[in-house]
């Protein structure tokens, strides 16, 4: 009998053949230098022309930031879509390999220099001698930056053991923590601001982080009813934390800059002008997750929907580093 070999291929002939994990790799490579670029240069852009004056280090404390909310929006986001998961008729068996361990590592390593910010009075410590540990314990802040760092241990040694649903708790730590570092007792209500920022911070973690891991889900599993029904089940999900986050967002802004002032603002102070960055951004992933919502109730195939849903994650992920540049920002006076 004879064989019939098919035609030799581009790897037969003796070109390497096209490597698109590869390909995909270097794009998220540029995509996390572009996202450390962002909260490194964006506060002297913010600052241009406002006369404000930001803290020393300000570039670096917006990117451990920026890393230390990416760090809890990947778990957080693999816990609740894993449920989803489970949620779905006739799923394969197969997930994709968590990143929780790796990215509460990463926040553990961003809580820590942060914490050795707060222990020298908000200063940039230039040698480890100028490290205070134990004034940690005398202030407010100083006691929550412990708390994050000790949650994110804890968060790590969760991930890395048989029973990873137990991260719930100390990632709840974290959120619980920023929520209320980010509400100093002087303000004023600081419980309403450390309310609204702990629904907006849990919400936008969910939203980031499930999005995330569903287009990995996807992935994993071979083009299937499951696959649209799991994009279905995030996208209800998802409206319903859209809009949290936006009530949220809006009265935390009202609180912070008053209905009279918020128009100048967005403008003439650094805060506000990252403010307005991030609400252009959001609503630029709104208009993304419903071009992915019509995709997934109209189109012939409905997984033509992870297109614009991949665009959305990356966006997001710019959300996320202007946020962390946000919270570094000096905040406005109520005028």
């Amino acid at each position: 009998m004879t064989l019939i070999r098919p035609s030799a291929g581009p790897a037969q002939a003796g070109e390497p053949a096209p490597r698109p994990d590869v390909g995909r790799a270097v794009a998220v490579l540029v995509l996390v230098l572009l996202g450390a670029l962002l909260p490194l240069l964006g506060p002297s852009a913010a600052l241009h022309g406002t006369g404000e004056a930001a803290a020393p280090g300000v570039g670096g404390i917006a990117l451990l930031r920026a890393v230390l909310f990416a760090a809890l929006c990947v778990p957080v986001g693999e816990l609740f879509a894993r449920r989803l998961t489970r949620a779905v008729p006739g799923a394969p068996p197969v997930a994709p390999r968590a990143w929780a361990p790796y990215a509460t590592a990463a926040g553990f390593v961003a809580a820590l220099a942060l914490a050795s910010v707060v222990s020298t009075g908000n200063l940039v410590p230039h040698s480890l001698g100028e490290i205070d540990v134990g004034g940690l314990y005398d202030s407010r802040d100083g006691r929550l930056a412990l708390v994050e760092v000790n949650a994110f241990l804890v968060a790590w040694l969760c991930a890395r053991s048989a029973r990873p649903g137990t991260q719930v708790w100390p990632l709840a730590a974290v959120i619980v923590a920023e929520a209320l570092r980010a509400h100093p007792t002087t303000e004023y209500s600081p419980l309403l601001g450390s309310a609204l920022t702990l629904v907006h911070l849990t919400c936008a973690a969910v939203w980031v982080g499930g999005l995330l891991y569903v287009l990995r889900t996807l992935r994993c599993w071979s083009p299937s009813a499951a696959g649209a029904a799991l994009l279905g089940l995030y996208a209800r999900v998802a409206v319903a934390l859209l809009a949290a986050i936006t009530a949220t967002g809006v009265w935390s802004t009202l609180r912070r800059m008053p209905p009279e002032t918020v128009l100048d603002q967005l403008t003439t102070t650094a805060y506000g002008r990252a403010l307005l960055a991030k609400v252009l951004l959001v609503a630029s992933v709104a208009a993304l997750a419903v071009w992915a919502r019509t995709r997934l109730r109209r189109a012939p195939d409905p997984l033509t929907a992870c297109s614009p849903a991949r665009a959305e994650v990356v966006v997001l992920a710019v959300v996320v580093a202007v946020s962390g540049l946000l919270t570094a920002l000096p905040v406005p006076i109520r005028w």
